[in-house]
């Protein structure tokens, strides 16, 4: 944690290109390899990418992982990483995990995710890498599951989602 002596400002510079999904290539590609595309380079890469400093480490059939640093910036009144930076990992990895079992021409989003904490989160922690899976994927619902380690493999927080499937284009 930080010295709580030391008052002083921070300040972090943050740059990013606009969103831009490429419906087109998501109605031609699998899941997996419009996600291999998408975080291929910083100019395509979803803007919360790097906001929150997350990297792409694999994507799979069916599954996603990716790493952040928790830095003093995300903490929250009692000095630790909010839990909102855990969230939004997981759901990340969730929702990649199933775009990534994902036919050409599907679209999710997200309906619902469920988190548990189970280890608090400082600078201090290290690289957390997060690992979603999915679970299920029907004609118009998928699940997935994801969890959160430290460098040591300690589970920091889990959680499951649900994802609504979203036909890009529908048969004439």
């Amino acid at each position: 944690m930080s010295d709580v002596s030391d008052r002083s400002a921070r300040t972090r510079t943050h740059t990013w290109y606009p969103a831009a999904p490429d419906w087109e290539a998501m109605k031609r590609l699998s899941g997996v390899e419009y996600l291999r595309r998408a975080f291929a380079d910083e100019r395509t890469r979803p803007p919360i990418a790097s906001l929150l400093g997350m990297r792409a480490v694999a994507f799979e059939p069916g599954r996603a992982v990716f790493e952040a640093e928790p830095a003093e910036f995300h903490y929250n009144p009692i000095g630790t990483v909010h839990g909102g930076f855990a969230a939004t990992l997981l759901d990340s990895a969730m929702a990649c995990a199933v775009h990534a079992a994902c036919k050409p021409g599907q679209a999710y989003t997200t309906v619902e995710i469920k988190v548990n904490y189970v280890r608090p989160i400082t600078a201090d922690t290290g690289t957390v890498t997060c690992e979603g899976r999915t679970i299920s994927l029907g004609s118009r619902i998928a699940t997935a599951e994801a969890r959160i380690t430290d460098p040591q493999g300690r589970l920091l927080a889990h959680a499951t989602a649900t994802c609504l499937l979203i036909p890009l284009e529908r048969p004439g």
